[in-house]
């Protein structure tokens, strides 16, 4: 049986790359670079600005059978990019896999949110996303999954490289004591999308722990986890009262196995 073909679009940044190292034992899988030329050796690996370069003439050099967007940069050429990414998915079998975020919900504060709520936000990121997200629903649903994500943390993530930086040089750390956050691993969230792709599944999922935490107590549990240091925090309150930024499943629920706790994700973060 012919591997499905799969194009990780970002597929050299952190959430991007976990994705490629997840799933390129099992598909015949390809990523796209930009910066980073230590991408520029593996042959499965093709150089893409999304800026520049037109999506098109990758999509039909690879042929894949699933896209996976995990994109960053330009905000008016992601968009550009996954206008002709649909009008690809028009004139071919592929689908489209894309990586969203919690934030398309950070104008509602006083709640988590579930997959079939209203999207609104006040950030210019959030805007980003809900823009796809919208363009995606215009298509056929058996064209596209949307995967909202909240903050990705593990070993080798940013946050925590971030952190790990500030400890050592004993800069101040950020946290936001009225924030009440779910979260997720690079791990954990792999195994969620390769899944999917194996189920065929698509629809909107939200891939992050079933439980909330507060933003405060989860660097605090993490920073414990990393070792004997003396942390210092720089607490930003944006509201007095309790703001959630959540995305919690409720109708397009993984099974157990593939559940996560918040719990689980900082006992991952053991010293190194």
């Amino acid at each position: 049986m012919n591997k499905k073909k799969i194009l990780i679009l970002g597929a050299s940044g952190f959430v991007g790359n976990a994705i490629y190292k997840e799933l390129c034992s099992y598909f015949d899988t390809y990523g796209t670079y930009f910066s980073n030329r230590s991408f520029a050796s593996n042959q499965q690996y093709f150089k893409y600005d999304v800026e520049e370069d037109d999506i098109f003439q990758l999509l039909e050099r690879v042929r894949p059978d699933i896209i996976i967007s995990a994109l960053r940069g330009n905000f008016p050429a992601q968009i550009q990019a996954h206008h002709h990414i649909m009008e690809y998915l028009v004139t071919s079998k592929a689908r489209l896999y894309f990586i969203s975020s919690a934030n398309v919900f950070d104008a509602y504060s006083k709640f988590p949110s579930y997959e079939f709520d209203k999207t609104l936000s006040e950030s210019v990121y959030g805007r980003l996303k809900i823009k796809i997200e919208n363009m995606m629903m215009r298509m056929p649903k058996e064209k596209w999954a949307i995967l909202r994500v909240p903050m990705v943390f593990g070993n080798t993530s940013p946050r925590i490289r971030e952190i790990k930086a500030n400890l050592e040089s004993k800069e101040p750390i950020e946290v936001f004591p009225n924030l009440i956050i779910n979260v997720t691993n690079d791990d954990r969230l792999t195994q969620q999308l390769h899944y999917l792709i194996n189920r065929n599944k698509t629809g909107i999922y939200h891939l992050g722990s079933e439980d909330l935490i507060q933003h405060e107590e989860f660097i605090k549990e993490v920073i414990q986890r990393m070792g004997n240091y003396h942390p210092i925090f720089k607490r930003v309150y944006t509201t007095n009262e309790d703001r959630y930024l959540a995305a919690l499943p409720k109708e397009n629920k993984l099974p157990k196995n593939l559940r996560i706790s918040y719990q689980e994700i900082i006992d991952h973060h053991i010293p190194v």
